[in-house]
């Protein structure tokens, strides 16, 4: 070796003791790459997956196998297998035997894990799984007549097995104190008890006696203001209980509804025998005695909706258009006691007219109301006894009203642009139900993703079709959750997966009645030939219709 090669030689050794070579830089962290399930990549949610969902997990390195078991969880109860790929940068989930259906699942990656060069993931990554409906048929298929005959004897079952053992009026709700009565829901319970008897559900002389034991104590025991009911009473006593601190006297629209029933099952009970006429003349005596016209608080051209001994005018509420309040103006102009002139609807229910709309949803024009139409029980609760077809005023045509409103619902959920799980072309139905921790008026303007049954079922004059789907999805496919003692429970949602535990007289009523209308229109037919009514509508209002 030469001098100067030595001198390099010692020189280089000199220089690796004075600068040591440095250590390896940390690991960088990492991000994943994508993920996916059952092929489809990149969503934080995914609905309607399969029972053994292949989850799968792109990294841009490869993953620490110990990590992985140890950082990935999944979520809901389950047992999940782990295969790995690409070198370890892709790792597999599937469970090992298959899910609950409509259940929900998550999988939760957390910062935690490590690359195989010890790197970690830079950011947690949560993927929410609800898996697929059951879709086989829970119930034996039957023959359509036969499915419409269940549901409307079930759901009377409301009405007649859990009515109020003294005054035999209808509870407000399943789920609340058993003494709490509703005066509107009443109404629609006694518009269900011809409808009953007409399907032999029950006998004419039993429904007769519920009817003497409902009118007795409307009559004699009940509390009423200036004639008018409240919207709740005690069952046994006939109090009132307060629906709100200043809502504790006459309910105005509750009485309507409930004079509505009594006045059909007047029409009903027409027998000549001394038992059927006198329950006739004590109808006629409560339905005389509501003081209509009183409620237009110092002769205004409206309605008002409350009045209290207590607080008097305080909740000050008019009743104007366009929603569930028509009936209310038509029993009033129809009073031969207390009467209103047409003045009143118009300025104050039509507004002179402000209550129209006239506007295209989905390609159907809506005559009245706001967009989109509101909750459907609008077009319910004042059709259960006055027929919308050929129904025509100087605001619109109610048999486009009710119709339009109710399709332009429909397609509303069958388009599904607030992408709820579940809403389809046969699970439809948006308006006032109990929800996940109250109660809602769901409508397209106020949507929580909850379904109504009710909104369909209450439907049938208007979209048969579309109701007889949405009854045979809510029966066959979905009755093991919603279908009880009473029918079908009042609301459920799919997207969070939910029941309601409850039954509503005001959502049980109109199933049954508005079914009865598309079959026979029995209730209609009822209502419609009071003389009172067909006065009140063509001669005071201006109504113009087939049977008027």
């Amino acid at each position: 070796m030469t001098f100067f090669a030595v001198f390099i030689f010692i020189s280089a050794n000199c220089n690796k003791e004075k600068y040591p070579t440095p250590p390896p830089p940390p690991s960088a962290s990492f991000s994943i790459s994508d993920w996916s399930v059952d092929g489809i990549s990149g969503k934080t949610e995914y609905k309607g997956t399969e029972l053994l969902p292949l989850i799968r997990l792109s990294f841009p390195l490869p993953i620490n196998r110990s990590s992985a078991v140890s950082k990935i969880s999944f979520f809901g109860n389950a047992n999940v297998n782990f295969t790995y790929q690409n070198g370890d940068s892709v790792i597999i989930l599937q469970p090992t035997s298959p899910l609950m259906n409509l259940a929900r699942y998550s999988v939760f990656v957390d910062t935690g894990l490590l690359s195989v060069n010890g790197g970690k993931l830079h950011s947690q990554v949560t993927i929410k799984l609800l898996t697929q409906l059951d879709t086989s048929d829970k119930f034996p298929i039957i023959s359509d007549n036969q499915l419409l005959d269940k549901v409307q004897q079930q759901t009377f079952k409301y009405f007649w097995d859990y009515g109020h053992p003294v005054s035999g009026l209808a509870r407000e709700r399943s789920n609340a104190t058993s003494e709490t009565i509703t005066s509107g829901g009443s109404g629609f319970g006694i518009m269900a008890i011809p409808v009953a008897i007409s399907r032999n559900f029950i006998t004419r002389a039993s429904g007769l006696q519920r009817m003497q034991t409902i009118v007795s104590f409307l009559k004699n025991t009940a509390q009423k203001f200036h004639g008018a009911f409240p919207h709740w009473l005690n069952g046994t006593t006939g109090a009132v209980i307060p629906f709100s601190t200043y809502d504790n006297g006459a309910d105005l629209v509750e009485t309507s509804y409930l004079m509505a029933g009594l006045l059909t099952a007047r029409q009903y009970f027409n027998g000549a025998d001394a038992i059927e006429t006198a329950l006739r003349a004590d109808i006629n005596s409560i339905w005389n005695a509501v003081e209509w016209s009183w409620f237009r608080q110092n002769n205004q051209n409206v309605l008002y909706w409350h009045w209290s001994s207590n607080y008097g005018w305080q909740m000050n509420h008019k009743i104007q258009g366009w929603n569930e309040c028509l009936i209310t103006y038509i029993m009033a102009a129809s009073s031969t006691t207390y009467g209103i002139p047409q003045v009143v609807y118009k300025e104050g229910f039509a507004r002179n007219g402000s209550m129209q709309n006239g506007s295209t949803y989905y390609g159907y024009s809506l005559p009245l109301g706001p967009s989109y139409g509101g909750p459907l029980f609008w077009a319910h609760y004042s059709f259960l006894g006055i027929n919308p077809n050929g129904l025509n005023d100087t605001y619109a045509n109610y048999q486009i009203q009710v119709t339009n409103h109710t399709k332009i619902n429909y397609q509303y959920c069958k388009v599904n642009s607030a992408n709820w799980y579940g809403y389809s072309s046969k699970c439809w139905g948006l308006t006032a139900s109990d929800v996940p921790g109250g109660y809602n008026a769901n409508e397209p303007n106020n949507d929580i993703g909850v379904i109504s049954p009710t909104a369909a079922l209450s439907s049938f004059p208007y979209t048969p079709a579309e109701s007889m789907d949405a009854l045979k999805f809510f029966y066959y496919k979905l009755g093991n959750k919603i279908w009880g003692p009473y029918g079908f429970y009042d609301a459920f949602k799919l997207n969070d997966p939910w029941v309601a535990d409850s039954y509503l007289a005001i959502d049980q009523g109109p199933i049954i009645i508005m079914i009865e209308n598309y079959r026979s229109g029995l209730v209609w037919n009822l209502l419609t030939s009071c003389p009172e009514v067909k006065n009140g509508m063509k001669n005071v209002l201006g109504f113009t219709a087939p049977y008027l």
